[in-house]
């Protein structure tokens, strides 16, 4: 939230997406579309992308530019598609519900090629391009393309993307894996061959995935099995084994640790937390007292803030009842799960 409101506040596009069974690293495709789902502008409140389309401006060298990028498919290695489309979507943007498509195909939903040629010929451009539909597995990174330089044309910065809980992963098959750390790799922005300037993108993973899942020590030790696995469907998943080997490097010697709260810091929350909470339920909050050991368990702010607000709601309802918490420390678990396994396997 904190990097969210950052990227905003700098003039970004800001989309979060959580890794989970619904939007599997390993598929471009539905992690672009939540990023599209769940994005935000600086200054607009509604769906990112009908917010996108409302603010291009067809007359702006932004928009000309932009254009011109989109229309040199040979290039650029996009579809006539967008091209085509965003032509329709600038010359008959009083057909809300042909707007209302295209826009929706921008942000990862299919779209009859029909509807886009019938567009081009009601404007009399449909010898313009000429074009088969595209194939689906060839669209998430060429939407991926398409959508950081329409961000840019609109008029904001880029995009920055932040996925969180990227250790989930870890409950994948191995195959599944393996194409996960390509993706990261991808959206990082270190897969060769691949650029996508105006893309920021910031993930999260627990500090002992590398260990426990990459590194040769670990209980799977991708190392040294992602690359044969992937070698074994050569002619489908060759291609991703450079990608796989920089993800899973990114993630053993990239991460920044996050810096630890110290007891001033614990301290210094509560007290905060303590005067809202007051002012909230109109109650005199007392002050907790303070215990060394930073945030406790592993270090967590949340098991501080977790216990305060139990004991302080306890305290209010049950004036003479004196609490003792018990915190049961959460800790990962990075067994697979059969679930997302069949998921993938339906997937691939």
């Amino acid at each position: 939230m904190h990097l969210e409101r950052r990227a905003l506040s700098e003039g970004f596009a800001c989309s979060t997406v959580a890794i989970s069974k619904e939007t599997p690293l390993y598929d471009l495709g539905k992690v672009y579309k939540s990023a599209m789902e769940n994005g935000r502008l600086p200054d607009r409140n509604g769906r990112l992308i009908e917010e996108l389309g409302l603010s291009l401006k067809p007359d702006s060298k932004e928009y000309e530019d932009f254009f011109q990028w989109a229309d040199s498919t040979q290039s650029n290695q996009l579809h006539q598609i967008f091209p085509a489309s965003l032509f329709v979507h600038e010359h008959l943007n009083d057909d809300f519900g042909l707007v209302n498509d295209i826009q929706n195909f921008w942000a990862g939903d299919r779209i009859y090629v029909s509807k886009v040629k019938g567009g081009l010929r009601d404007v009399g451009h449909r010898k313009t391009y000429s074009f088969r539909a595209p194939r689906v597995r060839d669209l998430p990174p060429q939407r991926l393309r398409f959508m950081i330089e329409l961000i840019k044309a609109a008029g904001y910065k880029g995009w920055v993307v932040l996925l969180d809980e990227i250790e989930l992963v870890a409950q994948y098959s191995l195959l599944q894996r393996g194409r996960s750390y390509a993706e990261l790799s991808r959206w990082l922005g270190h897969t060769p061959g691949e650029s996508y300037p105006g893309l920021v993108v910031v993930g999260t993973v627990t500090d002992d995935f590398a260990r426990e899942i990459i590194s040769p020590d670990g209980s799977k030790r991708d190392a040294d099995y992602v690359v044969p696995r992937l070698a074994k469907q050569e002619a489908r998943y060759g291609h991703l084994i450079r990608g796989a080997e920089i993800g899973m490097q990114l993630i053993r010697q990239g991460p920044i640790p996050l810096k630890e709260p110290s007891d001033e810091d614990v301290v210094e929350t509560l007290d905060k937390l303590r005067k809202i909470y007051a002012d909230a339920y109109g109650w005199s909050t007392p002050a907790l007292p303070a215990q060394p050991h930073g945030a406790v368990e592993q270090n967590r702010m949340r098991y501080r803030v977790r216990a305060a607000i139990n004991e302080w709601d306890l305290r209010r309802i049950y004036p003479d009842y004196n609490p003792e918490t018990d915190v049961q420390v959460f800790k990962h678990t990075y067994d697979e799960n059969p679930d997302l396994e069949r998921e993938s396997r339906d997937d691939a």
